[in-house]
């Protein structure tokens, strides 16, 4: 469980910063034209945030000593993170990129994962 966390973190934090980068140059006229780079750089940061996390989780599950409710419970809060990622800074992008603004009634459902992922983690780190 740990490798698919570590390189799911790898992944999100490759596409974030290739998307920043693409953000900021590529699409910077268009964003700042339709009012969406905020929305692009929210998405951004909140997905570079959590690959950065699911890094952690994928390191905490390989620490010696480990107890298995902390590593079940360190499971819970990966999977929680990268749902909560694909689905609030997806929902952003899809905002910017389609102009369907409805796609934001998805976001909270996103936020709230990423908060449970917390909650998780520090549950996890409290066995």
């Amino acid at each position: 469980m740990h490798k698919f966390f570590l390189q799911a973190g790898s992944i999100l934090g490759l596409l974030a910063v290739a998307l920043g980068a693409f953000g900021a140059h590529a699409l910077r006229q268009m964003l700042e034209q339709i009012n969406r780079a905020d929305t692009f750089e929210t998405a951004v940061k909140y997905q570079f945030y959590h690959a950065l996390a699911l890094v952690a989780v994928g390191v905490l599950l390989q620490l010696p000593g480990v107890s298995a409710a902390a590593a079940k419970t360190y499971g819970w809060a990966g999977y929680a993170f990268l749902a909560g990622t694909i689905i609030f800074s997806g929902s952003l992008y899809a905002i910017c990129f389609t102009g369907i603004t409805k796609f934001g009634a998805v976001a909270p459902i996103g936020g709230l994962l990423m908060i449970v992922g917390w909650a998780m983690l520090f549950w996890g780190a409290s066995r």
